[in-house]
Order: C-alpha cells, then structure tokens, then sequence
C-alpha cells in the first residue's frame, strides 16, 4: 500500500491536487504577468520560477533553468528520471519543516482563482486514436451490420488519424458552432444524397483522455511496447468536439476532416505518469493475440473515473455519463508502439489521444452520438429540457480523478461553451 505523505498546507480531502499528484501547468496572475510553470496542490499553484530562483531547487541533477521556460517542452524532454527527482523534492519541500518553508508561504504559492493558466507545452502533432472496444462496436452499430460492428482489422491494431494540432485549446475558452457541408434532407434520397451548406445540427463531445509524449524519438527508430512509457510525460482529459452530420457526409474514403478540426481543447493540468502509478490495473484481455511488437504485460491502464456535464445556461448541470479509462482496450503503450513501429519519430509535446471512453453500461458511454443512439432516444436534462445534440450556449464539464485507499489524483475539469454560429 501507498504510504500517504503529510503536508503543512491545509489541502481539502476532496481535492483532485493533493501531494501525491503535482500536477504541472503554466500559469500567470496580474502582478507577474508574464507565463511560468507550476505545479497544483490543493487551491494553490506552487511558482517552480520561485523556487529556482529562491535556491530551493539545488542540487537536482538536471538543468534547473528548463523550469524557468513559459512551456514545459523543455523539462519534458529530460524524461521520467527528472520528472521523479523533482516530486520528490517538491513533496519534501511540501511536507517538512525546511529552511525554505516561510518563503514558499510568503511568495511561491499563488491561489488558483487569482491564476490564469496558459497552453502547458507547445504542441507539435497530434493523432487521434480509436482504442475503446465498446464505443467502436456502439458506433459501428449505428451504422452498419450490427454482426459486423467492427472492421476486420480493429482488433488487430490500435486504429488512428493524424489530427489538427493549432485548433486544440485550453479549458475555459468558448467556441462557435462550425460550418460545414452536410447532407440536405429535403432534397435527398438514400439513393442520391444532396448537401447544402449549414452550421452544424448535431454537435457532440467526445470523452478522451491524451497522453503527453516527453522523451522523444529519432526518425526511424521504432520503439518497442515494454519501453514506450519511458517517453510518456504525463496526461491530461481531452474533448475531442465532433460535428457528426459534417463528418457523416466527409468522412469517406479517408476518414475526418472539417467535422473534427475546428475544436479541441484539453484540461490544464498535465497529470505525470509517476503520478498515476498506484492506480494501476491490468488490462483488457485481447482476442485474437497481438501481434508480437503490440504484446504488453503487467498492468498498463489507469483506473480513472471520468464523468461528463451537460450545463445550458442559466440552468443546473446534468451529469450524463460516467465511465472509466481502465476499459480502454488498446492501452497507451500499445498505441505508442503501432505509431512509431513503420519508423514515425516522435517530438517531445505530441500528444495522443485515445479515442471516445466508453464502458460497458448504459450510462458510460462517451459521446451524444451512443447515449442517443445517433437521434433516436433523446436525453433528458435536469430542468427538463431535452437533448439529440448539443444546442448553442450548452456548456460541457469534463471531470477525471483516480482514488485507491485515501489517496485522490485529479485532473481538474475541461469545460468549454459552445457559442451560435458566426
């Protein structure tokens, strides 16, 4: 069992930083406005530029000055060891008696509410994975045979699209229903479909958790599943926002476009994998067998719960999904595997994500798309409102947080609001 580390501040028990999670951001407030990385802990922001600056930091044994960037690329890129060197000074820092103790609670520790947080690391490329068995069998549903839910290759291969990286925001930031093509019901026939240009009438969310890549790797260079953490940094909840009647029209012969990139946005917070290790469990058992460069042993997924609100304005939130990352059937090590297997090198701030969380309930599913059955069964809100898709001034509030015996590690949440289209 984990041991639970003490601390001098006064951190509520329900709180997603807590001292065994650290969790790293970049942030700046009013008086010091220019963007410096810290870390979470309970309602306050611990200000490593301070620290470094303050001499609390000597000794470790990596360039200090790469915590003194406005982008955490830098520190991310030294790996798993610097990360773990780190925590483990900040928790000494945070839970003793140190010489250092009255100048953190004077100047290092900034309240999170007077905070405004920036992007944590700039982001190279991004890919989109498929990874959650039973959101692709759900959709594959929908859509087609419901024997033949699945393609022939998914259970073969964690299956992907390379994404648009510059539309991927932050936590906080509104959006506009997008424009796009999609098909003219009127003027259709199942036999000769007819678009027309529209905004968007059938706007979902898409629970996604990402993963942070931090070691890079060469061109060339394929690396293995049993060493594919060492180049994780961390996670952080992802929204991967869909326009599923633009996608329906586009997607076909070589997969999402328009009805993918306008929005994406992801929670502040990167959550390291050193964080997460004791919420470790085994995975799904994959059937048939991988193939030998996708075999994985141990326990590779998270047991994180996550939970999606649905909030209109002026209104009460509805919580309308709760799910697990645990059921994740392609786990993360899997997915850096298949990526970089043809040779695809990886760049320290990719990020990685998993594709729609769906489990195995009613209840647990990631998107509007399986919880309405693509329009057939509408949702009911807690003011008694309804729901196919998500309206104008709809907010989504995504939460994720692990807990074992005493001990909590949050993401914080991903909320975004959807604006009429310009």
């Amino acid at each position: 069992m984990m041991q639970t580390i003490p601390t001098w501040l006064d951190i509520p028990a329900d709180s997603d930083f807590s001292i065994h999670n650290l969790p790293f951001g970049v942030f700046s407030t009013q008086n010091t406005p220019f963007p410096r990385i810290g870390v979470a802990i309970g309602d306050y922001i611990l200000d490593l530029h301070f620290l470094v600056s303050e001499g609390a930091l000597d000794g470790l044994s990596f360039e200090l000055e790469t915590l003194q960037e406005p982008v955490l690329n830098s520190f991310m890129a030294l790996g798993n060891e610097a990360v773990r060197e780190l925590r483990g000074r900040l928790q000494f820092l945070l839970s003793q008696a140190t010489t250092e103790r009255e100048a953190i609670e004077e100047e290092g520790l900034t309240l999170q509410v007077d905070a405004t947080m920036h992007f944590p690391f700039l982001i190279g490329d991004y890919t989109d994975f498929y990874s959650s068995l039973e959101h692709a069998q759900n959709a594959g549903k929908l859509f087609r045979d419901p024997a033949k839910a699945l393609f022939p290759n998914w259970r073969h291969l964690p299956v992907g699209y390379h994404g648009r990286a510059s539309s991927i925001q932050l936590s906080g930031m509104d959006f506009y229903r997008p424009y796009g093509q999609i098909i003219d019901k009127e003027l259709s026939t199942p036999d000769n479909p007819i678009p027309k240009f529209s905004p968007t009438q059938a706007l979902d969310f898409e629970l996604e958790m990402a993963t942070i890549i931090g070691k890079p790797s060469e061109l060339g260079e394929r690396i293995s599943a049993k060493k594919a953490e060492e180049h994780i940094f961390g996670f952080v909840l992802f929204n991967d926002w869909s326009a599923r009647d633009i996608q329906r029209w586009e997607y076909q012969p070589l997969g999402p476009f328009l009805g993918k990139n306008f929005f994406s946005a992801i929670s502040p917070w990167v959550v390291t994998l050193e964080a997460l290790q004791y919420f470790r469990v085994e995975s799904p058992v994959q059937d048939p067998e991988v193939l030998d460069y996708l075999k994985t042993s141990g326990e590779r997924n998270f047991d994180i719960h996550l939970s999606v609100e649905i909030k209109p304005e002026d209104a009460q939130p509805t919580v309308v999904t709760q799910t697990n990352f645990k059921h994740m059937y392609w786990n993360v090590a899997q997915q850096i595997a298949h990526h970089t297997v043809n040779g695809c090198n990886l760049n320290t701030g990719d990020l990685l994500a998993s594709g729609t969380i769906s489990g195995p309930e009613l209840g647990s599913y990631g998107c509007l798309l399986e919880i309405t059955e693509n329009g057939k069964k509408a949702l009911t809100l807690t003011n008694g409102d309804s729901r196919i898709f998500l309206q104008d001034y709809d907010s989504v509030v995504m939460k994720g947080w692990a807990e074992k015996n005493g001990i909590r590690v949050g993401f914080g949440n991903l909320h975004n609001k959807v604006l009429p289209a310009k």
